[in-house]
Formats: structure tokens, C-alpha cells, sequence
């Protein structure tokens, strides 16, 4: 009994890092993605649910860093000027949109 104790709280331990490790985004980060989520894919409860479990899915797969990263580039390709023409060209921005969108199809599967 006393060997199991150590065990059960290493258990619980290794259970809250795992989950500490999914919910690494910050909660309006989470929102912001669900609102533009529901404002595209229609203001309903069912997509408040696909929604919210397509930003869990992506979070499962990139880190929050990662996922900033890939944010900031497509809100870039999307301003015009010379400027942003790092953000539309070179093999490290590419794999990092790339990362992102392969993340979202696999959300978009799972969830919608």
C-alpha cells in the first residue's frame, strides 16, 4: 500500500503534464480561433463544438510557438507591399504554412 501511493500520485503527476502539454495555448487564443472559425463556418452551437475541436486538434499537433509562427506569416502574405515579400517566399516560411495547414486538414477531418 505504501509503494502504491508514490505510484498513483506519479500517475496523476504524469496525467496533468500531458494535458499541460495539449492546453500550452492561451484561452483567447483558443476563442480568436473559434470565433473566425464560427464567423465562416456559421453561428450555431454544432459549430461552437466542430469549431472548438478543430483548434484542440491543431493544438495537439503544433506548439503554440509554432502555431504563432504560421499565424503571423499568412496575416502577412496578405498585406501587400514589398515589406511582406519575406513572408511569401523561402523554404523555412513554406514549411511552416505548410505544418499549419496540414495540422488544420487533419482538424478538419476529425471534427468536421
Amino acid at each position: 500500500m505504501i509503494r502504491a501511493l508514490p505510484a498513483a500520485a506519479l500517475a496523476v503527476w504524469a496525467g496533468s503534464a500531458g494535458a499541460q502539454a495539449v492546453n500550452d495555448y492561451p484561452t483567447n487564443a483558443r476563442a480568436d480561433y473559434v470565433f473566425v472559425c464560427m464567423a465562416t463556418n456559421g453561428q450555431t452551437r454544432e459549430m461552437l463544438d466542430r469549431c472548438s475541436c478543430a483548434i484542440d486538434r491543431i493544438a495537439e499537433i503544433l506548439s503554440y510557438d509554432d502555431y504563432v509562427r504560421a499565424e503571423t506569416v499568412l496575416r502577412m502574405r496578405q498585406t501587400p507591399g514589398e515589406r511582406t515579400g519575406m513572408f511569401r517566399q523561402g523554404a523555412e516560411v513554406s514549411e511552416m504554412v505548410a505544418a499549419y495547414r496540414r495540422a488544420e486538414a487533419e482538424a478538419e477531418i476529425l471534427c468536421f
